[in-house]
């Protein structure tokens, strides 16, 4: 598996609307473009993936003055595999070895396939990184790094 640009850029962006402080019932609701000139994102493109993140439900947004984007759920709740799987499909690194979007590699065996056994173990590696792994994890750790190196949001 490769993350495309679109994966990475929705990513940066996810991590960026869960990292904004919160009340304690309000996610913040954050600008596109304040996005896009954080992350250094081109607009237009994150306006499509952010559509697409909220079409499936990961994203809410509010129109108008003080409109914006924010998280439709609590940051611990989403994950990066969920993202992921949006922006760029299954977590697979060759096509027979997915869970969700399986397709017959074309290998003589594929019981007994070394490459089919390796690769297998590779995706559920990364699978159970990126599944057990939140916006509310990963804005931790930019935090405790921005502390440690003393850099002030």
């Amino acid at each position: 598996m490769r993350l495309s640009k679109r994966g990475e850029y929705g990513l940066r962006a996810m991590i960026v609307l869960a990292g904004n402080p919160q009340t304690d019932s309000q996610l913040p609701i954050v600008l596109i473009k304040d996005i896009a000139q954080q992350e250094k994102i081109p607009i237009k493109f994150l306006e499509q993936i952010l559509l697409s993140l909220k079409n499936i439900g990961l994203l809410h947004s509010k129109m108008g003055v003080g409109g914006g984007y924010y998280l439709a759920k609590q940051p611990h709740e989403i994950t990066l595999g969920q993202i992921i799987r949006v922006l760029d499909g299954p977590i697979a690194p060759i096509r027979c070895v997915s869970q969700i979007a399986y397709e017959s590699c074309g290998c003589p065996d594929e019981e007994t396939c070394g490459l089919r056994m390796v690769m297998f173990d590779v995706r559920t590696a990364m699978v159970d990184i990126l599944d057990n792994t939140s916006l509310a994890d990963v804005a931790g750790r930019v935090e405790a790094q921005r502390q440690l190196l003393g850099h002030v949001q």
